[in-house]
């Protein structure tokens, strides 16, 4: 071992002794880990000042004070029980001049619809506990090639929020509800709003969520974090518990642009069990921070979403003095009314219903023997037969979803052609080749609102939708604050424009600093 890192670990334990015995700074504080970043791990990593089980330990013990105690913010389902292992042994890599890239060492809490070999994968679903895969999901297997310490599972949206008519977000019934750590009592947004909460509150360095639409950038814009969807195919999406084929995607809900970029770049691949990521071949870069610019608004042209808006007066106050940032920063913003002329909501509905069948069966399918449900009927039919499945949220999408026919059906190819031609070719194409832009900005979510088991959720506005439907990239990053809870505003564009987008939302973010720690108010 390094002389300088032996004696810094004797002092390190001698101090975390005193500390308890005194009942002063936990180990967290001790280490100086909040907001810290991806490139301030490996530079103390790399001086010797700092390891990885040190950092591992001092997360784990975080989330047992302030998510599972303390004020209660209940983002997490499972711990990893092999986490110290793992951080042991990437420490003695580390030691014996083997770094295996930008994440070694890093710990990363993943959603819990995201299959793991070494916890349970459940999507939040009592009929999913104890469910340990076999395999990694693809993008889980890239990041411990990297070196990532897979850390726990965080609570989520059961079934990814696509379970009932009226739920609320951060629900499940495996988990519980989880909520927001700038207000306990608001809500977290869904339907990655564990990964959201554990990012904001610095339970791991980085997470990860999933969207279909909304369920990356409404809880990283609830929790005060950048979020990014990419583009469908920029990561495989085998091995994660799916809502819809067509507009699925994993991406990163951390602290900073920067780390968005890291964590972009480590997890993309062309996977053989997911055919769409064969389209992203040509687009995929190793390493996305190099197109970080703080002068990447310069001669920018910027579309300005103006639908979302008029909706919460105040969250269009911020829009406007963003647009306005937006300008001296060097863009030009022009305003855009409506991307698709035809309401393809319908539409999208039944494509999720239909692709929500057939990729819950094939996931089902892919547990092999030790599945605890072999098919979405099966699972309707459980969901019945179990009053207390019922007794809060109706389960209407799943009992709607489990009718459907297969994906030959005219109905679900009308319904997915319909949509993809007004959300691409006759929408975000369209527009923005009419009036030549580099991308789209809105405001991406009205502050959390008031947690309510009774009513269920609140949704004031959102603009992932024409994103969303079309599978093309968004991200999300804080524009400022109301009353102390965070607000955000998206960019998003084309397919495969993510270097844009980055360097749009890095430029933005560098000009502005609004992310805010939060305090756990209640």
């Amino acid at each position: 071992m390094n002389i300088r890192l032996l004696i810094y670990s004797v002092l390190v334990f001698l101090f975390i002794s005193a500390c308890s015995q005194s009942g002063n700074e936990s180990l967290y504080d001790l280490l100086d880990l909040e907001e810290i970043t991806v490139d301030q791990l490996q530079e103390r990593y790399s001086n010797g000042n700092l390891t990885a089980s040190q950092v591992t330990r001092a997360y784990l013990d975080r989330i047992e004070a302030i998510d599972r105690n303390g004020p209660g913010l209940n983002s997490i389902l499972t711990v990893n029980p092999n986490a110290l292992e793992i951080a042991d042994e990437l420490d003695r890599e580390r030691r014996d001049g083997n770094v295996r890239g930008p994440l070694h060492g890093v710990p990363i809490i993943l959603k819990d619809n995201i299959n793991t070999t070494d916890m349970q994968t459940t999507a939040g679903s009592r009929f999913m506990e104890g469910s340990v895969p076999s395999e990694d999901a693809y993008i889980v297997k890239r990041l411990r090639e990297e070196g990532a310490i897979i850390l726990a599972k965080a609570n989520l949206s059961e079934w990814a929020n696509f379970h009932s008519n009226l739920s609320s977000s951060g629900w499940s019934g495996l988990g519980g509800q989880v909520n927001n750590p700038y207000d306990i009592t608001r809500n977290p947004c869904g339907s990655s709003s564990g990964s959201g909460v554990a990012a904001s509150a610095n339970l791991a360095t980085l997470t990860i969520g999933t969207e279909t639409n909304g369920s990356i950038v409404c809880p990283s814009n609830a929790n005060g974090i950048v979020g990014f969807k990419p583009t469908v195919g920029l990561w495989s999406r085998s091995g994660i518990i799916p809502i819809s084929y067509t507009t699925d995607s994993a991406g990163p809900m951390v602290r900073t642009v920067r780390d968005a970029a890291i964590l972009l770049g480590a997890a993309t691949g062309v996977d053989p069990d997911d055919a769409k990521t064969s389209d992203s071949q040509e687009h995929i870069h190793e390493d996305y921070t190099q197109f970080l610019n703080e002068g990447g608004l310069e001669g920018k042209r910027i579309g300005l979403f103006t639908q979302p808006m008029g909706n919460h007066f105040r969250v269009d106050t911020l829009m406007n003095q963003t647009i306005q940032k937006l300008e001296e920063l060097g863009a030009e913003v022009v305003e855009i009314d409506q991307i698709s002329e035809t309401n393809i909501g319908g539409d999208a509905f039944q494509v999720l219903l239909y692709e929500f069948k057939d990729g819950l069966n094939k996931y089902f399918e892919s547990l092999g023997e030790d599945a605890p449900v072999s098919s979405i009927e099966e699972l309707a039919e459980m969901t019945r037969n179990n009053p207390e499945e019922t007794e809060r949220f109706d389960r209407n999408l799943i009992f709607m979803a489990a009718e459907k026919g297969d994906l030959q059906n005219e109905e679900y190819q009308a319904a997915l052609e319909n949509m993809l031609r007004h959300s691409r070719n006759e929408g975000i194409d369209k527009v923005m080749d009419e009036q030549n832009l580099d991308a789209f900005v809105s405001p991406t979510g009205s502050p959390a609102w008031k947690t309510d088991l009774t009513l269920g959720d609140n949704f004031a506005l959102s603009s992932s939708s024409p994103s969303a439907r079309a599978g093309y990239p968004i991200i999300t990053v804080p524009m400022g604050e109301l009353d102390g809870l965070p607000v955000g505003v998206s960019f998003f564009g084309r397919p495969w424009s993510e270097p844009i987008l980055l360097e749009i939302a890095y430029a933005y973010e560098q000009a502005t600093l609004h992310r805010i720690i939060p305090e756990f108010r209640n």
